[in-house]
């Protein structure tokens, strides 16, 4: 419990746990978007791949390529050989003909739809299945400190809580401000959960009824972490830069900060399985990423294009007097003293793609929670005497968490939340936008300053 919720308060981690790859997180990624997760041994599960035991298409004979005057639509020919027939000499050879196989009596148009798998029993396949990464389907015995999740954010999914679909309102777009700059908002973590982002934005009039952008010289930022964990990690991405040309045209803008789960599959793509230095042993980027929700079906649609605009994203800006970042933490200060040096710092270090580089610096971006205790003020305050900026407005951490309501060290389960809006704490000096939608809460998308 923190002490905002009448507790004691919470010790600061100092530093996140590394990363030690457990035999189970070294297997490959198994599965195709939309459906389960297989077993790669058996290729009769695969969407597109047809059965061993079931006999190919062209055992059955195909019909004629031209049809053979059988005199069976005499109606439709009215050449007078027809009329000829009874004089023939070989009138046998048609007497035959209804013996022959007709067209109609072909199945191949039903045989390899009966064949992709709908008679067959599924049952033995589907049982052996492994639960999916990022689905919750991890034993329960991780070693310790494997995650800087498994003991600060238990998994939570979205599956076990009762979810009431609600259907906002399409508020009016933001009204122009003249030449100067539009009204800001800002959007917290996404992680993969597309129509969530797309139903925020529209009740806030940013887009329209068909997701193209529709508030004019509006200012639009997305604090990070767009894929891992949610069902269309890369859709979020597409969206956000697509939006992002569409705002630059009609005089706004779109912009997204880096989160650590960009860090995390950017190394997950460049690095896979290979060693990383982390100080606890044997790490590696793919184990983070299944661990921390990596979805197959992200991976299988990452694109240069993807990789080139994650790469480029800055770590800090200051917008309205606000400093805008990922995550909660004061690492920042590591990669330099004005935040040109620190997006210039992380820029350099993933084009240099240095493994152990890379390792550290979503090391240090996965920390959290430098602002909740007694100290918090303290450490806004040397972000915002550092880089400016009145407030600190982060997502990173979820609001349920910072709140000290969910998921207690003990394994007790408490009430969770309702999360309707950022949370305002550090003495007023921090504002935190991630409203867990990861754990059935709130896809927050709101203006700055709060109240307008």
């Amino acid at each position: 419990m923190t002490q905002g919720a009448g507790q004691d308060p919470v010790e600061r981690t100092a530093t996140l746990r590394d990363f030690r790859v457990p035999p189970y997180a070294r297997v490959p990624v198994q599965g195709h978007a939309g459906e389960p997760p297989v077993p790669p041994a058996d290729p009769t599960l695969h969407l597109g791949t047809r059965p061993a035991a079931y006999p190919e298409p062209v055992a059955f004979p195909d019909p004629p390529a031209r049809p053979e005057p059988t005199y069976t639509e005499p109606p439709a020919r009215s050449e007078p050989a027809y009329t000829e027939a009874p004089a023939r000499p070989e009138p046998a050879a048609y007497t035959e003909a209804p013996a022959r196989p007709e067209p109609v009596a072909h199945p191949e148009p039903q045989a390899p739809v009966a064949h992709t798998g709908a008679a067959h029993p599924p049952a033995a396949p589907t049982a052996a299945a492994p639960a999916h990464p990022g689905s919750g389907g991890f034993p329960d015995d991780f070693p310790d400190g494997y995650t800087p999740t498994e003991r600060d954010l238990p998994v939570i999914q979205r599956g076990d809580t009762l979810q009431v679909p609600v259907a906002p309102a399409a508020a009016p777009a933001p009204a122009p401000t003249g030449d100067g700059p539009g009204p800001l908002y800002v959007v917290g973590d996404v992680h993969g959960y597309l129509d969530e982002l797309v139903a925020a934005l529209r009740a806030q009039g940013l887009v329209d009824e068909n997701g193209g952008w529709a508030a004019g010289n509006a200012r639009l930022w997305f604090l990070g972490d767009f894929t891992d964990r949610g069902p269309d990690g890369i859709g979020v991405i597409d969206l956000v830069m697509r939006l992002s040309a569409e705002a630059a045209a009609a005089g706004g803008y779109c912009k997204a900060l880096m989160g650590n789960h960009e860090l995390l599959l950017i190394g997950a793509k460049r690095f896979g399985d290979t060693p990383v230095n982390s100080g606890a042993g044997t790490a590696t980027f793919q184990a983070a990423w299944l661990l921390n929700g990596g979805q197959k079906h992200d991976m299988d649609r990452l694109q240069d294009v993807h990789l080139q605009w994650m790469s480029r994203l800055d770590a800090v800006v200051r917008e309205d007097d606000h400093l805008l970042l990922h995550s909660d933490t004061t690492a920042y200060l590591d990669y330099g003293g004005t935040i040109e040096d620190v997006n210039d710092t992380v820029h350099e270090i993933l084009t240099r793609n240095d493994a152990d580089e890379v390792w550290d610096l979503f090391r240090k971006f996965t920390k959290r929670f430098a602002f909740r205790d007694d100290g918090g003020p303290q450490a806004v305050q040397e972000l915002l005497g550092t880089y400016g900026g009145s407030r600190v407005v982060h997502g990173h951490s979820p609001i349920p968490y910072l709140l000290g309501q969910v998921g207690t060290e003990d394994g007790e389960e408490e009430p969770r939340p309702v999360v309707d809006g950022p949370h305002v704490y550090a003495d007023g000096l921090a504002i935190a936008m991630d409203g867990g939608v990861t754990m059935a809460g709130k896809l927050l998308v709101v203006r700055l300053p709060l109240g307008d």
